[in-house]
């Protein structure tokens, strides 16, 4: 195991780079910390969906086989178990959604898949962000994904179901079903069943909350935020009108972003989830998602806003989503400039905390996505299938793009268009490994084709059980440096902050 280090840091994504960068780019000694130094700042990053692979092919991309990720050159290096429970049991669901996990180092329970801050029980639990809260820290949530999403909101709302965002209360969204088909009877702590977008607009438990998922909230909920002091970045929509479209809200833009200096602060920078920084790359300068911050930059300004905001210090948790949401949809041209674009974060949140010596920072995923795998040169995979695995995520708008094995054009999604395990589109054997070009190969090489040496291959379209990474940096980080469970992060987090022993949950 590599040396301790005290930070926590919650993590999203930021812009891609290209893959042309010398080996050597980022092959510089591991990062050490200061020792002996309090424990003021936590700072949570989770790549969504970020399993082993994704991070060595994200590094072999960008950086070379004998390169590093930020990540990477932390000096405290572990694993971390996923798995969910069967609801009303603690029988092991042995592969994980983003919900179950979220609530699992949040709250330091198991539980069922698409619940969120509940126990398989359907009891509400304490997350660690509302006890920060309470104690007096400074508290931030930031995300690539809808704010409302399983993983933002497991730090902050408590919901029965993870599909009950917002803006209004369905049975379908809200309430279990019953083995015959029939809703559950609606739960006496209501707070339950209330969309997340009402729960955070009014329980006042994130001081900075910036992400997307504008058309989950409602001009209510921007009087109720704006109550309690927060800038609203943008606007939630007109409240003459019964139902808000993208015509009556404004989503909040990176200028805005740049000229916040102080306080309380939400900024939706998208009615859903934020802009594939590959797809926005793309896009014409006047395109109105230009104007998206990316997830490092997002990183920066959450740190600075917090730091000093309170004498006891602050919680932040930082979300890339879209490495998941595009793993899901087989698009691994897209998957490796999101696990880029959060390793930007990554540093992003190390930076300061050398700077600070009191801040904490761990780097993890809630879960592996889609079964990512590396495969040899000129070999292939599923050769028999005619088609890639089902998108079962398909209906997210994040995610609801043709799966493809082509490296290249990321906008013609119908086929693979990579290399070709047989002759024909018709062909059983089309089915076919993206190939990419790495900071090792030769210049004339490109994307798509058989001489480049990364061969990148996907077994699901959904989540896997595979145990996930974690790195950490800071006083204290050496805690993280084991084989741990997901609700360890939890007890340990807790300790980081509150220098005790986690308080006990109710089951």
């Amino acid at each position: 195991m590599r040396k301790s280090v005290r930070i926590l840091t919650v993590l999203a994504t930021a812009g891609a780079l290209a893959a042309s960068m010398p080996a050597a780019a980022n092959s510089a000694p591991e990062d050490t910390p200061a020792k002996g130094k309090d424990i003021r700042n936590v700072i949570y990053l989770l790549g969504d969906g970020m399993g082993r692979t994704h991070v060595t092919a994200g590094r072999e991309r960008f950086y070379g086989a004998a390169g590093k990720l930020n990540m990477e050159r932390l000096p405290v290096y572990g694993a971390v178990s996923t798995y969910a429970v069967e609801k009303d049991s603690d029988q092991p669901a042995l592969v994980t959604d983003s919900a179950s996990s979220a609530t699992a180092w949040a709250s330091g329970v198991k539980t069922y898949n698409a619940a969120i801050g509940v126990d398989s029980y359907e009891k509400s639990a304490p997350t660690l962000m509302e006890q920060a809260k309470k104690a007096g820290f400074a508290t931030g949530n930031v995300s690539t994904a809808e704010i409302t999403d399983a993983t933002p909101a497991g730090m902050f709302s408590h919901a029965l179901l993870r599909g009950c965002q917002g803006p209004t209360y369905s049975d379908a969204s809200c309430l279990p079903k019953n083995a015959d088909g029939t809703y559950e009877n609606k739960p006496a702590d209501t707070t339950l069943i209330t969309p997340i977008a009402q729960q955070v607009a009014r329980n006042g438990v994130a001081d900075v909350i910036f992400g997307g998922g504008l058309s989950r909230f409602q001009p209510d909920d921007e009087k109720a935020m704006k109550a309690q002091g927060y800038q609203v970045l943008g606007s939630f929509g007109d409240a003459g009108l019964s139902e808000q479209t993208a015509a009556s809200q404004q989503v909040a833009t990176k200028s805005e972003l740049d000229k916040v200096k102080k306080g309380k602060v939400v900024g939706l920078f998208n009615r859903g989830n934020l802009t594939v920084e590959n797809a926005k790359a793309k896009l014409p300068a006047a395109a109105a998602e230009k104007q998206e911050p990316t997830l490092a930059e997002m990183t920066k300004k959450s740190i600075s806003l917090l730091d000093g905001a309170s004498k006891k210090g602050f919680l932040l948790q930082i979300e890339g989503a879209l490495i998941d949401k595009r793993s899901h949809a087989n698009d691994a041209e897209q998957t490796l400039d999101e696990v880029k674009a959060f390793d930007d974060a990554v540093k992003a949140a190390v930076d300061f905390a050398k700077k600070d010596g009191h801040t904490l920072v761990v780097v993890t995923a809630d879960h592996e996505c889609a079964g990512f795998n590396i495969i040899e040169r000129g070999t292939f995979t599923n050769a028999e299938a005619a088609a890639p695995p089902v998108n079962v995520d398909s209906g997210n708008t994040a995610n609801n793009s043709t799966p493809s094995r082509a490296g290249g054009n990321v906008l013609d999604r119908t086929r693979s268009t990579g290399i070709v395990n047989g002759a024909g589109a018709g062909d059983a054997k089309n089915f076919a490994p993206a190939t990419f070009r790495t900071a090792d190969d030769p210049a004339g090489v490109k994307d798509g084709s058989p001489e480049a040496s990364l061969w990148l291959t996907y077994l699901s379209g959904n989540h896997t059980g595979a145990d996930v990474p974690i790195y950490a940096f800071g006083p204290g980080a050496d805690v993280f440096g084991a084989s741990q469970d997901n609700t360890d992060l939890y007890k340990k987090m807790y300790t980081s902050l509150f220098r005790s022993q986690p308080a006990k949950q109710q089951h």
